[in-house]
């Protein structure tokens, strides 16, 4: 398990299982005594890039939880200072060595690029002297030889076991340079400790005899340091924060459907109405700013705006919804205010007023989830029971049980910061859901997710966001419900090219003051194609069945199935099937290119309705 711990996965790594690699760290300073005693091996190294799987790009919706946009991008992370040039001179030795700089190039590695000048320009800093164009210096050379000697004598720089650090092959003289400036470095560091004249005058007159012949080599790794060092403090002054990250994610899309005939009060199979959308150009935007305190908590802020309504009152059902749907007439909105933190290595909680819910909190299973780079239809993001009670804030945890076996927990609220009626929102009053997913992972290539949630509703709606998800009739008086859900959702990796998974869902839903019961189902099956004619690029299949009501035995008037007909108590007689497919192509670190297509046959579980295709082009821009 990497540092995290598995806090983050449901905001950072939705749709994977496997956790992030770190978290950014607090920024190293060094003072300038400190940089000087960096080894030798350290000095200009760049820190690994800190790997952040970004935080998931929420999408407000008033009716369904929003969808997630899995990101894995590396940042690097400039925090070690290269070392400042020394000038120093003892009184007792006769020649002055020159400030010694010290870089990671060893004889076996790359030469040095050649600089001009000192300016910081990136096109002077691309000024290098081609390899092929520099003599060599050679195992017989006395240069070669001095340095040799050098070494041997006064342990300036580390040798291989049989204590030669040179060698017998041949070096350019830039990683020649280097490795005098290396030995002077130290010798130079032994003449200031032990103030006396510990080197020969032999030595001292080698010493600079090597100087005067690689004066021009030297003097140009100086200037190399000087550039990457102005570099660096520019970059720390300009950075955006030394504790936080930004993660944003921008879509642009068209997408539009037919014409189809719409059934809308189902007691003749004659239509009623026509549905169908425009064809539109639309955009939204994610920003996540990640901010770690102490490397093992994460601060999530998330900001959101977009003009990409649901097309549910056009069409006269909610089964053509897209994943990328965010509808907030382009004002930026908060969807995400939650810190996590770690109460044990295994342990992680979550707490926040914005983006807590079962679809943060619970780790993702299906590969294909994802409002910028997974399927496109808001059906293909996840389990639908996942959905039910439209959570926003409140609390969540994460529990690693075993490296196969862990468990989340969550409380979520719909409106936590409602002060009014109890009855209507609040933290505990209003709609709000509990729930906890048991994740399995029997084999390296089998994840098992097993859900159940709990949800107390102030009216007739469950929330899913797709398929049936109101209760009753729209003709009777609403009433509260409380709904208790199961479902499970299964992937298997075949192989690095081929993922095969499902889903499957139940609910049965109280009202609190009539008898009966509503009960539903959903289903879906999928095969997710990664690296599909190119590494990054993903195909997606998947077949489903959206929520229906498959029984409602509450009393005359109250049953939905049946609301134009009086109410009477029975489930859906036919049934709705989603087929959709998609690919995205990669077409770089930061750009993807995704069209899609789903069909709907019998739309709203009505086989009087005419079948809906909705087609999109997604292009999602990472940052």
């Amino acid at each position: 398990m990497s540092d995290l711990s598995l806090l983050m996965l449901g905001v950072l790594t939705a749709g994977q299982t496997s956790p992030p690699n770190n978290l950014p760290e607090p920024p190293v300073v060094q003072s300038d005594t400190e940089i000087q005693q960096l080894k030798t091996e350290n000095l200009s190294q760049i820190s690994p890039p800190a790997e952040i799987t970004p935080p998931e790009f929420m999408q407000p919706d008033s009716t369904s939880e929003a969808m997630t946009a899995p990101v894995n991008d590396q940042y690097q992370n400039l925090l070690n200072k290269i070392p400042q040039n020394t000038s120093s001179q003892d009184s007792q030795i006769p020649v002055e060595i020159s400030p010694a700089v010290q870089l990671p190039i060893s004889p076996e590695s790359p030469a040095a690029p050649e600089f001009s000048d000192t300016t910081e320009s990136d096109d002077q800093m691309s000024q290098v002297t081609s390899v092929s164009q520099l003599d060599d210096v050679q195992p017989t050379d006395w240069a070669f030889s001095a340095l040799q000697s050098l070494v041997e004598r006064y342990g300036c720089i580390a040798g291989n076991s049989n204590g030669q650090y040179l060698g017998n092959s041949a070096v350019n003289r830039y990683e020649f340079a280097h490795s005098l400036n290396i030995c002077l470095n130290q010798i130079q560091e032994l003449i200031t400790k032990t103030q006396v004249n510990t080197v020969s005058q032999a030595d001292l007159d080698q010493i600079q005899k090597l100087q005067s012949e690689f004066q021009k080599e030297l003097q140009e790794i100086a200037q190399r340091v000087d550039v990457l060092e102005n570099k660096n403090i520019e970059l720390t002054s300009h950075q955006f924060s030394t504790t936080t990250r930004l993660f944003g994610q921008a879509i642009f899309s068209l997408q539009g459907t037919n014409t189809t005939n719409v059934d809308l009060f189902p007691r003749d199979g004659v239509a009623e109405r026509q549905g169908k959308t425009n064809l539109t150009f639309t955009n939204s935007v994610q920003l996540t700013l990640a901010t770690s305190f102490t490397g093992k908590d994460l601060l999530i802020t998330g900001l959101s705006a977009g003009n990409l309504g649901s097309n549910a009152s056009l069409i006269s059902h909610n089964m053509g919804r897209l994943s990328f749907e965010s509808n907030t007439e382009n004002r930026v909105v908060i969807n995400d205010l939650s810190y996590r933190f770690l109460l044990a290595d295994n342990l992680g909680v979550v707490v926040g007023s914005a983006g807590v819910n079962a679809a943060t909190t619970f780790r993702g299973i299906n590969p294909l989830e994802g409002s910028g780079d997974g399927a496109i239809s808001q059906f293909g993001q996840r389990n639908p029971i996942l959905n039910i009670g439209n959570g926003t804030g409140g609390i969540g945890f994460d529990w690693e049980i075993s490296d196969r076996i862990s468990l989340q927990g969550v409380y979520s609220s719909e409106i936590p910061s409602f002060p009014g009626n109890a009855n209507s929102a609040g933290l505990f009053g209003g709609r709000y859901s509990a729930g906890a997913q048991l994740t399995l992972a029997p084999t390296d290539d089998l994840d098992i997710g097993i859900h159940y949630i709990y949800s107390h509703s102030p009216n007739d709606l469950l929330g899913t966001g797709i398929g049936d998800a109101q209760l009753i009739s729209p003709f009777a008086p609403t009433t509260a419900f409380n709904t208790h859900a199961v479902g499970a959702t299964v992937v298997w990796r075949l192989n690095d090219n081929l993922q095969l998974g499902g889903w499957g869902g139940f609910s049965t839903s109280k009202p609190d003051n009539l008898s009966g019961s509503v009960e539903t189902t959903n289903w879906m099956v999928f095969a997710a194609l990664p690296n599909l004619g190119k590494a990054g690029n993903l195909g997606g299949i998947l077949v489903g069945q959206p929520p229906k009501i498959t029984a409602s035995n509450l009393p005359d008037g109250y049953n939905f199935p049946n609301f134009s007909n009086g109410g009477t108590p029975g489930g859906r007689s036919d049934t709705s099937l989603h087929v959709e497919l998609f690919y995205r192509a990669q077409l770089n670190d930061r750009l993807s290119l995704t069209p899609g297509l789903l069909v709907v046959f019998n739309p709203d579980h009505n086989a009087a309705n005419d079948p809906l295709i909705v087609g999109a082009l997604r292009a999602a821009f990472r940052f």
